[in-house]
């Protein structure tokens, strides 16, 4: 067979790059989800389920032949079974059906099975059962039925204008399901670096997931994500977050006309937006909200710990010296004030890693992360090597973990991300907590 331009591609990855399955529109489908990966290519499948399987499947990309031939296997995989099955399809599962593809378009089979299930979650949401509009079971503020719910009652000395802000803002919080705060008592340690990536492999493990960029007067989550053009719109229900690669964003710089101006606010101001970006921000269903909040323990970190009610966790991102490690323990203090569990440490920049060989050298001293963890005692996720390619992907707006998958710095990083996915389940009991019933939303 002729696989030109496809090195490293196995026969039968190559026969689906060149003849993929089931590609172009279904015409008669009653489930389709599109999604475009950090990577840039977008993949799209149109389903055809009957009495609760995938009668009918197909699918598109704009992706290259590791593209076609990873949304090729994923769609030949998911055609006749259950829906329940097809759920529970993995990257693995793709890429051993394919046999041989290089590690740098793994990630194209990712994509494929997320957006696989995205449309599956998008029929079985749209077809599940909900409370009627006149329950009358349902609580005042109408996101639940939890009649013990501290939204669907007035607190003392509340004044009927803050009872209702307050369920505006419940009824937003109580539909995610998990919050998880970066933060740093040091700036420049790369804790954006580590929040967008976070955020990034956690949709591409099919979860829904928004990022809210709490950093006012520096919000680099923007340029991150290559969203730096962007800008808020409305809706009826509130702002609309922007999506990008299924990942649903909030920052202040989408509100600024130009990158080069100044927030020039003080506390209460601060606190008034960062309550906006809860209260006001059509998130709608989420498995995750990661929170990235600037350096220091000062007025937006405390913010959001207040506003946000639970947060399942912080993870707290720190550069091998001393001098950062001080600012780093203080932070760790603050949440223990504050009750909020410290999931872990990350330590940033321990040493160059060599973009030829991959051999490590130390720059700055090192030690800080795990003198951190001893004292502290918390535990040290991990250390990500100062690697030239990171910061290359922050500059082009796109998530490292993905772009970059085949490198040994994205390795470490997706170690240190699952073992936060994993200490967060354990901190609540071996899964996300079972949200209330909800009445059905279009966001």
């Amino acid at each position: 067979m002729e696989c030109s331009g496809l090195d490293g591609f196995s026969e039968a990855a190559c026969d689906h790059a060149i003849k993929p399955r089931n590609y172009g529109h279904l015409m008669d489908y009653n489930s389709h989800a599109r999604i475009t990966g950090p990577c840039g290519d977008t993949m799209e499948f149109w389903l055809a389920i009957e009495e609760g399987a995938v009668k009918a499947i197909s699918f598109v990309t704009d992706g290259c032949g590791s593209s076609k031939a990873c949304g090729s296997m994923t769609a030949c995989l998911a055609e006749g079974r259950e829906i329940q099955d097809v759920l529970n399809l993995q990257q693995g599962d793709v890429l051993n059906a394919l046999g041989t593809i290089p590690a740098e378009y793994e990630h194209c089979a990712l994509l494929a099975v997320t957006t696989l299930k995205k449309a599956c979650d998008n029929y079985l949401r749209r077809h599940s059962e909900t409370p009627s509009e006149g329950s009358g079971n349902q609580s005042p503020c109408n996101s639940c039925s939890e009649q013990n719910c501290d939204a669907a009652h007035r607190q003392k000395d509340e004044t009927e204008e803050q009872f209702r802000e307050r369920q505006e803002l419940q009824s937003r919080l109580c539909r995610i399901g998990n919050k998880i705060v970066v933060l740093s008592g040091k700036g420049g340690v790369g804790k954006s670096t580590v929040a967008v990536n976070l955020a990034a492999a956690l949709v591409l493990s099919g979860k829904r997931v928004g990022l809210l960029d709490v950093d006012i007067h520096g919000p680099s989550i923007p340029i991150m994500l290559n969203l730096g053009r962007e800008m808020i719109q409305g809706s009826e229900e509130g702002l609309l977050p922007i999506m990008v690669g299924g990942l649903k964003v909030m920052s202040i710089g989408f509100l600024l006309r130009s990158s080069d101006d100044a927030i020039i606010w003080r506390g209460p101001l601060k606190m008034g937006v960062i309550k906006q970006f809860l209260k006001d921000v059509v998130w709608g269903d989420l498995d995750y909200l990661i929170v990235d909040s600037p350096p220091g323990t000062g007025d937006e970190p405390l913010s959001v710990c207040q506003l946000i009610g639970a947060v399942n966790g912080a993870v707290i991102v720190t550069t091998p010296q001393k001098v950062a490690a001080i600012d780093v323990r203080k932070c760790i203090t603050f949440c223990r004030q504050l009750k909020v569990p410290v999931l872990g440490v990350v330590e940033n920049m321990r040493g160059f890693a060599c973009p030829k060989c991959g051999a490590v050298t130390q720059i700055l001293p090192a030690g800080a992360g795990q003198a951190i963890s001893a004292d502290m005692h918390v535990p040290l996720l991990g250390s990500i090597p100062f690697d030239p390619e990171i910061a290359e992907a922050c500059d082009n707006g796109r998530a490292f973990i993905q772009h970059y998958a085949a490198t040994h710095t994205a390795a470490i990083m997706r170690n240190i991300i699952q073992e936060i996915i994993n200490r967060n389940e354990q901190h609540i009991g071996g899964g996300n907590a079972p949200k209330p019933t909800r009445k059905e939303s279009n966001s």
